[in-house]
């Protein structure tokens, strides 16, 4: 069995990763990475912009999906864009845009959906500490105490245990979220990749 003051001392080190929520703008973003809720096309397509009227046929929403998804590597996405480039005629230049375009929704799309996720997370792991905070306490009343009824040695035995097995949950977690929160500057950059493949293509 755990003495009270080493899972209180366990719990208090485990958690201190929660001071270091990063976005000075958003309190309760947990990551190290600038919070940019949402891309802007204009920051990486330096081509025409396509007015939105104009929709991406079946063929180009097929070749979106598919250099848009991360399983496809950036070389074998620059493949199917020279070779969709190749194929086309006079209206090369705004079949290109459309099909950035696309992309970029796509990418867009992913990443707001990884954020609010990251968001839900972060909430989840702010109240798993708040829960861990008011054990603490009760497990220090108890503590404090000179002398415990059979029923409140029971309670604080527990107290330690729930405490010691929250704070790793929390540590895992914490974890596991650094690697998430890498997932939305990755899909800035790949959408970034590849608005400079499809431009490029367009230029040979």
């Amino acid at each position: 069995m755990l003495k009270t003051g080493y899972a209180v001392a366990l719990a208090a080190t485990l958690l201190a990763p929660m001071a270091l929520a990063a976005d000075f703008k958003d309190k309760s973003w947990p990551c190290i990475q600038r919070k940019v809720p949402t891309l802007s096309i204009g920051q990486m397509w330096t081509g025409p912009l396509v007015d939105e009227t104009v929709q991406p046929d079946a063929e180009v929403s097929a070749l979106a999906r598919a250099i848009a998804v991360r399983r496809t590597t950036l070389e074998e996405a620059e493949t199917l864009i020279e070779r969709y480039a190749v194929s086309l005629g006079e209206d090369r230049t705004e079949k290109l845009a459309v099909l950035f375009r696309t992309v970029f929704e796509q990418i867009n799309r992913e990443r707001a959906t990884v954020i609010s996720g990251i968001g839900r997370y972060a909430a989840k792991q702010t109240g798993l500490s708040e829960r861990v905070d008011g054990l603490q306490q009760e497990l220090a009343t108890l503590e404090a105490k000179d002398e415990k009824s059979d029923d409140e040695w029971d309670r604080l035995e527990e107290l330690q245990d729930i405490v010691t097995w929250d704070a790793r949950i929390y540590t895992e977690r914490a974890q596991s979220l650094t690697y998430v929160c890498e997932t939305p500057v990755i899909l800035e950059k790949r959408a970034f990749a590849l608005a400079k493949a499809v431009s490029e293509a367009g230029e040979k």
